[in-house]
Order: structure tokens, then sequence, then C-alpha cells
């Protein structure tokens, strides 16, 4: 899994708790996972169809740095499905976990379309992962 963003947990990202917003992380992680699948998919036209469970495994708190990592586990004929993990960046600890998001590519009426997609593509090829 690539971590390819990194967000710092400021005042404005925390709940009455003191703690980072469960819904600050699920927003970064739609974003990260949006941006990631347009990459894959090579069109703007994808939207998200389905998250499955969110394990919330740790908190941050403001001043944590957190990465989030994303990668590609399957193509289907109109989507794309990808997991994701949530750690602090300096203790390596996992804060969230999604193991399956789906999003799916549309034509220009919203429809689903093709995308001919069957592997994934890096743009960079310092980013590719060892399997």
């Amino acid at each position: 899994m690539n971590f390819y963003t990194r967000k710092w947990v400021k005042p404005e990202d925390l709940n009455a708790h003191g703690t980072l917003f469960g819904g600050r992380i699920l927003s970064w992680i739609d974003e990260e996972a949006a941006i990631y699948a347009i990459i894959q998919l090579g069109t703007n036209g994808c939207v998200t169809k389905y998250m499955s469970e969110i394990n919330f495994v740790s908190s941050a708190k403001q001043g944590d740095i957190i990465e989030l990592g994303i990668k590609a586990t399957g193509f289907g004929h109109t989507s794309i499905s990808l997991t994701c993990q949530v750690r602090n960046k300096i203790t390596q600890r996992v804060i969230v976990t999604v193991d399956k998001i789906v999003f799916v590519s549309l034509d220009e009426y919203g429809k689903p379309i093709a995308h001919n997609k069957t592997a994934i593509h890096y743009t960079d090829e310092r980013l590719r992962e060892n399997d």
C-alpha cells in the first residue's frame, strides 16, 4: 500500500472529545480514494458507490501527522475496488481501516460505463509497489 497523502490534525479537525472527528477523516478518505480512482481509471467521471465497514482502531489528536494509504484490490467492468488504511506518520499506529471502497466509472449521462482497465497503472515508477 502506498501512502501518498499526509494531513496535519488541526483544531478545526477535532470533535468534542479533543480527538480527530470521524466525519473529517471519512471526508479525507473519500477524497483520497476518489483521486486514486480517477488516476487509475483515467477519467473524472467516477463516483463512490460503496464503502464497507469502517474500523476506527485508534484516535488521533491535535498536532498528529497522519497519512492515508490506498491500494487497488480489483477491477470490475465499470468499477474499481480499493482498500484504505490511515495511520499516524510518526508512530505508525493504525487509526482507521476500510476494507473495501468501490468507485464506478460514469458516462456523461451518469450511467455506468466500461473503463477497460484490468491492472494498477503507476503514473510514477518510483511509487511502484513490490508485490
